[in-house]
């Protein structure tokens, strides 16, 4: 049996009932949460249009810091494995296990760790909402990154379980465009995912229509610095402010409800500078840096934010505007595909939308060799690998560091199911 047979794995399936049982034992809802107390050091940030999330699914590090002014906390694949690796929910699993093999006697291993890596980042979830009253983002498993039916399924099987409180993560694949488009046609709130571009995030508005979309702008910063193209200072926070600006014009419009989340946060100092923006979800470190070192907001967002390159760097020539700039074809692109049924699309038929009006770069086609080179390359793209692409116009920039989050997160979740196996054996 597989995952593609979803009649077994959808919601109200008898597998899926069990589960979400399973996964509410014992919680005791949002209500259980004390009453936070409040800090007036994250007011002026708030007074500026911003909502707080944390990031982090550390509850030991997360009560430090939480107050009445925080709304969310963010997980992802990352953050659940560290906190699956401390070994909090290892005698829950070969419980699931047995729970799920009575319902399902036949089900293969890797469904079965599928399952069961679901039922953890519910019941963590679930952990944080009762901890804390919080709004919790769940991840989807990244081996559904590419399935949109599959990703639907278990979208909706996040919401039957915490329908108040849980936020649905989908990443930003072709697949998951589609996939956010009808978990948002739903009503179900999506959280999209690895974004680092103003363009990335106007096609993601115009087609998902998810509630949120991302800017990591932490890794634009490293990859510029690693890369030689300059300090990276100032770049995540000028493609943040543009996909901002994107956001806001199509909220605007009536055409998105889509606001935008600054992630991938590094500094303490990110926190004036971005005042105004939709949503922060900080890390922990630079919450506590805020808190440690509060001063004058300043003009926030309304800053502009200059980006110096290296001496000889064409930046234009090696495509390192498309952080913020939406070119003419980006746009005609994606005003294709919105015109589109978008929701009953498949993966390859958005691809050849896109290519067809000049914007292959959003969704390439990599071979073996790419995809294995970039997971060699990690969480920040080796620009030598890439740059001819990148100048022809198959490739860009803001895609390569999508492809390298998305990688980067499959390690992550392939630790947490070998943790799974393990209770297993």
């Amino acid at each position: 049996m597989t995952i593609r047979e979803l009649s077994r794995f959808a919601p109200g399936s008898a597998l899926a009932e069990t589960l979400r049982e399973l996964c509410l034992r014992g919680f005791r809802g949002a209500s259980a949460a004390p009453k936070a107390k409040s800090q007036p050091a994250w007011h002026p940030i708030q007074e500026r249009g911003t909502t707080l999330w944390l990031d982090t699914g550390d509850i030991d590090a997360a009560e430090g810091l939480w107050c009445e002014e925080f709304d969310a906390l963010t997980t992802n694949n990352t953050l659940l494995n560290k906190e699956v690796q401390k070994g909090i929910y290892d005698e829950f699993v070969p419980v699931a296990a047995k729970e799920i093999r009575a319902v399902e006697a036949g089900i293969s291993d890797q469904d079965l760790v599928l399952e069961l890596a679901f039922c953890l980042n519910a019941r963590h979830g679930l952990e944080l909402v009762q901890t804390f009253g919080a709004h919790v983002s769940v991840e989807l498993h990244t081996d559904l990154a590419h399935d949109i039916e599959a990703s639907v399924a278990y979208g909706r099987r996040y919401a039957a379980i915490c329908p108040d409180k849980f936020i649905v993560k989908v990443p930003l694949t072709a697949s998951g465009i589609i996939a956010a488009r009808r978990l948002s046609d739903d009503g179900i709130p999506v959280n999209f995912t690895l974004g680092f571009s103003a363009r990335q995030n106007l096609l993601v508005a115009l087609l998902a229509k998810p509630e949120w979309c991302n800017v990591f702008m932490g890794r634009i910063n490293a990859f510029l610095a690693d890369n030689g193209y300059g300090s990276g200072e100032n770049a995540g926070e000028r493609a943040t402010q543009a996909s901002q600006r994107v956001c806001t014009e199509m909220r605007t419009a009536g055409r998105s409800p889509t606001k935008q989340i600054g992630a991938s946060m590094r500094s303490f100092a990110q926190v004036p500078a971005l005042a105004g923006l939709d949503v922060y979800t900080m890390p922990v470190a630079v919450a506590e840096g805020w808190l440690q070192n509060v001063g004058d907001v300043g003009a926030g967002l309304g800053q502009e934010f200059a980006v110096e390159w290296a001496p000889g760097v064409d930046a234009e020539g090696d495509g390192l505007e498309v952080f913020w700039d939406v070119s003419d074809y980006d746009q005609r692109a994606i005003e294709a595909a919105a015109s589109l049924d978008v929701a009953n699309l498949d993966a390859t038929s958005l691809r050849a939308i896109l290519a067809e009006h000049g914007a292959p770069s959003f969704f390439p086609e990599l071979d073996a060799n790419d995809e294995e080179r970039v997971k060699t390359d990690g969480k920040i793209p080796v620009k030598d690998a890439w740059l001819t692409g990148v100048r022809e116009g198959r490739l860009a920039w803001d895609t390569m560091l999508t492809l390298a989050g998305l990688a980067s997160f499959s390690v992550d979740q392939a630790a947490l199911d070998a943790r799974i196996r393990a209770q297993l054996s």
